[in-house]
């Protein structure tokens, strides 16, 4: 009995210790790609759109006070909590309400694997690029045991380059094949 938890006790700490490091992972390329993002936005003097509001739907963000990224000019999310003390827009990011190119730079994070259907993630992603002269893209790793947990993730997002690729996830109730959108 003894060595059965002793074994769970110390699975529980691997798997603790692997999330820890993959958030820490995902936080620093987050990090990163919003400076990448804001930086362009800044060199051609149009604003920055953010899609997925910094402090999203985790409740740990806001008790810690500790937002996964900033406002940029402009917040778009359907939650407007997610966009808390940011200039918002409540809207959807397949239907971005602004004109073509209106936006320097856009980053969307950890938004397009909560859609229901890979064509929804397309559809997105066209959206992005409509507005945007640079897209950035986060989704969740692969890696991570959280990720795959998630009650509303249903697809994989990876972003490499201009072309977005989207897969089924642990969610996934559809039957369509992957795609790729390139830009």
């Amino acid at each position: 009995m003894i060595t059965l938890l002793k074994f769970a006790l110390i699975t529980l700490s691997a798997a603790a210790a692997w999330e820890g490091i993959i958030a820490l992972q995902e936080q620093a390329v987050r990090r990163q790609k919003y400076d990448m993002a804001t930086q362009y936005a800044i060199e051609v003097g149009k604003p920055l759109l953010v899609v997925g509001g910094p402090w999203g739907r985790n409740p740990l963000r806001s008790f810690f006070n500790i937002p996964a990224h900033g406002c940029g000019d402009l917040c778009l999310d359907t939650d407007p909590g997610a966009c808390e003390g940011c200039k918002t827009v409540v809207a959807d990011v397949r239907n971005i309400p602004f004109p073509d190119l209106y936006f320097g730079a856009a980053m969307a994070s950890h938004v397009l694997e909560h859609l229901q259907s890979i064509q929804d993630a397309v559809t997105a992603a066209g959206e992005l690029y409509r507005v945007a002269e640079k897209v950035f893209i986060l989704s969740p790793s692969k890696f991570s045991i959280a990720a795959r947990l998630h009650y509303d993730h249903h697809l994989w997002v990876e972003q490499r380059g201009n072309a977005v690729y989207i897969n089924p996830g642990p969610r996934y109730s559809g039957n369509e094949q992957p795609a790729v959108y390139v830009a």
